[in-house]
């Protein structure tokens, strides 16, 4: 009995939440390529090899938007159902998907399944977590389902019955910000100038990419306004930081798009106005890790590319379906450098205090991005020549998860495409394991060291 007490003990001890999400995603992605390589997956007389089905699960899966294959031209209806799982599993998080699984298939949701959900949304409390992981669920679809009616107002007149089926794909691509299209390998670039297309998928992406917290609250706050349900009538303190980084970091986006592209030919140059706004928001909200296009993104002039890469860094929100490192690091880290400016013994943003310990998390999980893509990049580097550019947005956008590519992806060679696909895998789990890692204390040290004196700068 001691002994089988032990054994439990130390399984415990080794499948951590961190762990128990890494493998996770990486059994989710190994299924989906097996999946994927089967004949009834794929269209007659097309094949696929082990490595680019496993890219296209792993692109699915981290929902990055990336792939080496014509989606449309290459996967039948059951590959494009499969697809859209691994897509909707990823978008919503392993965890919130499997616990969905249990509810649906009245499993009891035991106490570690519900330390699990708490971790998964950065929670400090375990009290209704079952009901909102429901509730998650359920906005998702009513979402998902709205922005299919949307694009079937263009998508069924165009192309029948098969439209329908259009429609509900990309939407539920846009919503998890994945970026997968079925239209042939060039996304959007068709309905540069349909507005309907335009902002039915930058809502999407926008309301996906806001974390799953924020836009509960909204809809909270709404019932509360509307008289529906008592509460709080103002938002959280997050909520609001959130909103208003990803409105700067939005208008940011469409106003340096139109100083740097107003001219330019390839992209912006032969549009009207009212063309070059909506193509600007569009690219602006696009690279918050959604990986759709308007525009061939080998058209922008470097100095937009080079910004590109940043803001493709950044990413979307914490608890979303977006990638990058999160607004709210890249927010917080700012308000520890202006705070450090100005001599302040502490950071302070909004007339609050952020704590030692979060500046410290979101230092690391910067770190840790950008060197895992400054190793990546270089490995590229060594197994093939490609083009600098090129090469910095192909891996930015795989280690954020964005998707957008300056057409370097169907020439990747074996290596290249492993690469990019540990690098999707990693920009995935990365800032969620870390983030997960250091809310544990679980092996912290109580031992006090002498102050070590540096000099800095």
């Amino acid at each position: 009995m001691n002994k089988e007490y032990k054994s439990e003990t130390k399984k415990r001890k080794f499948m951590t939440t961190t762990r128990m999400i890494m493998l996770g995603f990486l059994l989710g992605a190994f299924i989906g390529s097996v999946l994927l390589c089967m004949p009834i997956s794929l269209k007659q007389g097309v094949s696929i090899s082990y490595v680019d089905a496993l890219f296209v699960s792993v692109s699915s899966i981290c929902v990055t938007g990336l792939s080496t294959v014509n989606i449309g031209a290459t996967f039948s209806g059951l590959g494009q159902v499969i697809l859209l799982i691994l897509i909707q599993m990823g978008g919503l998080g392993i965890v919130t998907f499997t616990t969905i699984l249990f509810i649906l298939f009245r499993k009891r949701i035991t106490l570690s399944e519900r330390m699990l959900i708490q971790n998964a949304y950065n929670l400090d409390t375990m009290s209704g977590l079952v009901r909102l992981t429901i509730n998650v669920f359920k906005i998702t679809m009513l979402i998902e389902l709205l922005g299919a009616a949307f694009y079937a107002l263009v998508f069924v007149p165009e192309y029948g019955l098969v439209g329908i089926w259009y429609s509900l794909f990309h939407a539920v691509s846009a919503f998890c910000n994945a970026g997968i299209d079925l239209l042939g390998g060039n996304s959007f670039c068709a309905y540069v100038q349909n507005p309907v297309i335009n902002f039915t998928t930058m809502a999407l992406i926008i309301t996906g990419g806001l974390g799953f917290p924020v836009f509960w609250e909204i809809g909270r706050m709404i019932r509360v306004k509307a008289g529906k349900i008592r509460g709080q009538r103002k938002m959280s303190y997050h909520a609001r930081l959130v909103l208003v980084v990803t409105a700067v970091l939005i208008a940011a986006g469409t106003l340096l798009t139109l100083l740097f592209e107003y001219n330019n030919p390839a992209t912006l140059g032969p549009l009207r106005l009212p063309g070059k706004l909506m193509a600007a928001l569009f690219q602006s909200v696009t690279l918050r890790t959604a990986g759709f296009a308007t525009i061939d993104q080998a058209n922008f002039r470097s100095v937009s590319c080079l910004v590109y890469l940043l803001f493709m860094f950044i990413g979307g929100s914490p608890a979303g379906t977006a990638g990058g490192v999160k607004t709210i690091t890249i927010l917080l880290l700012f308000a520890s450098v202006i705070s450090n400016i100005k001599g302040n013994r502490e950071v302070t943003l909004g007339k609050r205090k952020i704590t030692d310990t979060n500046i410290r998390r979101c230092v690391a999980i910067i770190i840790f991005s950008f060197s895992v893509l400054v190793l990546l990049t270089v490995a590229m580097l060594a197994c093939c020549p490609y083009d600098m550019m090129d090469l910095a947005y192909e891996m930015t956008s795989a280690i954020a998860t964005v998707g957008l590519s300056r057409g370097l992806t169907g020439s990747l060679d074996v290596a290249g495409k492993l690469i990019v696909s540990l690098a999707m895998y990693l920009g995935r789990i990365g800032p969620i394991t870390l983030a997960l890692a250091f809310n544990s204390n679980k092996g912290t040290s109580f031992v006090s060291y002498a102050e070590g004196k540096v000099i800095i700068g």
